[in-house]
């Protein structure tokens, strides 16, 4: 069932991926009545879902709920515990209320490097988020190399033409384009204007001369 309702997330049937996720959970709850890692993923799910249409009012208590379970269910770090860290985070990101999101995200990178020493998917996620964080609010100089950082490790783990990847370098190079200040443009403006005008000229020349040469030619 929950499969089924993947796929039709998947597929952007919302109204039909619902009422599958709903009776996940309720059955869920009814087979574990204390805390279980299914019930949390359950709510995680609906949530995700809810996300996923906008409808952030649905699916903040219940990503709240996942979140608080699994920090009851794991003690210390774990990779469910920093995925729901995230996906709240994400959630505020989108309704921007940065305030909420950033000690999220820090609390989800760092028990990621924590969790997964060394280079590791989830932790560029995570720095790439971040970094998305910052440049969302016109902070570029925090946002640059946690981008670089989430770009490089993702190219050492993944490789230079995974999905990730590319979206981390898109990132990094529309935060490099806002970068550049306005002096920049309208000098390559003033640039461009005087090679069109000498190019122009040139070209005038040019016409002038093929013109007095086929006169010369005409009168022999």
């Amino acid at each position: 069932m929950n499969n089924l309702a993947v796929l039709y997330r998947n597929q952007g049937k919302y109204s039909e991926a619902e009422p599958l996720y709903l009776d996940v959970l309720e059955m869920t709850k009814r087979l574990f009545t204390d805390d279980h890692p299914n019930v949390a993923t359950s709510l995680n799910n609906l949530a995700f879902l809810y996300d996923s249409q906008g409808k952030y009012s649905k699916a903040e208590p219940l990503y709240l709920d996942a979140l608080e379970m699994r920090k009851r269910l794991f003690t210390g770090d774990h990779p469910d515990v920093a995925t729901s860290l995230n996906n709240l985070a994400l959630l505020y990101d989108s309704q921007g209320k940065y305030s909420k999101a950033e000690p999220l995200y820090l609390d989800a990178l760092e028990m990621r490097k924590r969790l997964f020493t060394g280079d590791h998917p989830d932790v560029a996620t995570s720095l790439n988020n971040l970094a998305g964080l910052y440049d969302s609010q016109g902070k570029y100089s925090e946002a640059e190399p946690l981008y670089f950082e989430a770009l490089a490790m993702s190219e050492r783990v993944q490789g230079t033409n995974h999905p990730n990847t590319i979206i981390f370098r898109n990132n990094l190079q529309l935060l490099q384009q806002q970068l550049i200040p306005p002096s920049f443009y309208k000098r390559l403006l003033n640039n461009l204007s005087v090679v069109l005008t000498l190019l122009l000229h040139r070209l005038q020349l040019l016409i002038k001369r093929i013109i007095i040469f086929s006169w010369r030619l005409f009168r022999r």
